[in-house]
């Protein structure tokens, strides 16, 4: 591709949570420009996203945090609720237009760092580095050359997996007309709602207000709805199992999250990796995607600033064989979903239950999970998992959400 050329020490492309996070890191050591492809507005940049996780203090982003709970909740199929209190991990809300925001604002103090408006095309191997193809938005052509390239756009086609099922969703941000809600609780899983023939489904509530909430209807299942179809579930949840009464949505947000057992690799060239979704970031077994960016923007951070630049994977082998387990254990069916999920809230001490969804837990506690739940389909799908063929599937293509 003829015309301009820009140069950079890093090329950071795509400016979701996974890219944006890493270039703040990289930014922030000191030691390399960094320089962010993101498209300019239009039909493809992703509208405003929500992003959710546990946090024991210590992630850097209090001040823009939009909301968090100190306890969390889970609804079991027949009403029952089980509250837990995960300290010292408290469950936070992120906005993406606020963390985009906040990032340029600091990549803008950085000599060297910025954000390029343009749409990124093919990425080329060079001596010394690797060149991106992309266009400005006038339409002219530019080429970025830089020593690192880092890739955080959703993938076209995920990598060959022996499951894939789809965490897909759609939630309003609604105001009622009285107080309904408990801003000291999220409810993260909520299973009174009516069940798929295949999958799961539940109801996720995190309150604003004690009169505003995110309410979303989320489905683990191999297909997404319509917007119709979410749009009926979202309604007969508020009215019939929240009993919001009257109330206004104020806006809506809609996306799907992959989870499957596919092997993404993190190393496509030799100084091209890719990082987020499209590095295999996303937690198969819950969705839940920007702590694993965040551990594995630190760690990148760190080696380019030891002069050893080290790519590391996002989940360990181990969280990911449990959850090549559990995936398939509920897609054919062996498992109750909303059993399985709300057992593990009722009978996991709720610290330890989360650092295990973030993998960060020991083989014994593990164990001692593990244990809890159906053993007899768990280990039955273990055993049958050497011998299923992997199989190609295309990506998601209702926009990607990074929790």
């Amino acid at each position: 591709m003829s015309g301009t050329v820009r140069e950079t020490d890093v090329l950071v492309l795509g400016g979701g949570a996974a890219g944006l996070s890493l270039a703040d890191r990289l930014a922030g050591t000191g030691r390399v420009g960094v320089l962010v492809v993101e498209p300019p507005d239009g039909p493809s940049r992703p509208p405003p996203r929500t992003w959710c996780f546990w946090d024991d203090g210590t992630c850097g982003l209090d001040e823009i945090v939009s909301a968090s709970w100190p306890r969390l909740r889970v609804h079991g199929g027949d009403g029952a609720a089980h509250t837990v209190d995960p300290s010292p991990l408290r469950y936070l809300m992120l906005r993406s237009t606020r963390f985009e925001e906040y990032v340029y604002a600091r990549l803008a103090e950085r000599p060297g760092c910025g954000v390029l408006r343009a749409t990124a095309g093919a990425v080329r191997d060079t001596p010394g580095g690797a060149e991106a193809d992309c266009t400005a938005p006038d339409g002219s052509p530019l080429t970025v050359r830089a020593r690192l390239v880092f890739d955080s756009r959703p993938p076209g086609a995920l990598p060959p997996a022996r499951t894939r099922l789809l965490q897909h969703f759609r939630g309003w941000f609604v105001r009622t007309a009285q107080p309904r809600f408990d801003p000291a609780v999220a409810d993260l899983m909520d299973f009174r709602v009516p069940q798929p023939a295949h999958g799961l489904a539940f109801g996720y509530v995190l309150p604003l207000a004690p009169d505003r909430a995110l309410v979303e209807y989320t489905e683990f299942s191999r297909t997404p709805l319509t917007t119709p179809a979410y749009e009926k579930a979202l309604d007969r949840y508020c009215h019939d199992v929240l009993g919001l009464g009257e109330f206004a949505v104020e806006t809506a947000e809609q996306g799907v999250v992959p989870m499957t057992d596919a092997r993404f690799p993190v190393r496509v060239g030799p100084v091209v990796y890719r990082i987020g979704t499209a590095g295999g970031a996303t937690r198969p077994s819950t969705g839940y995607t920007f702590a694993a960016a965040q551990r594995q923007s630190r760690a990148i951070a760190a080696s380019l600033a030891a002069g050893r630049p080290h790519v590391p994977a996002p989940h360990g082998r181990r969280a990911l064989a449990m959850d090549a387990v559990m995936l398939r254990a509920l897609d054919t069916g062996r498992i109750d979903g909303p059993a399985f999920f709300t057992g593990l809230f009722a009978h996991t001490p709720a610290e330890r239950l989360l650092r295990f969804l973030d993998g960060a837990t020991t083989l014994r506690e593990e164990w001692s999970i593990g244990l809890r739940g159906p053993v007899g389909p768990m280990l039955r799908t273990a055993l049958e998992l050497p011998f299923l063929p992997r199989r190609s599937h295309p990506a998601p293509r209702s926009g990607d959400r990074l929790p």
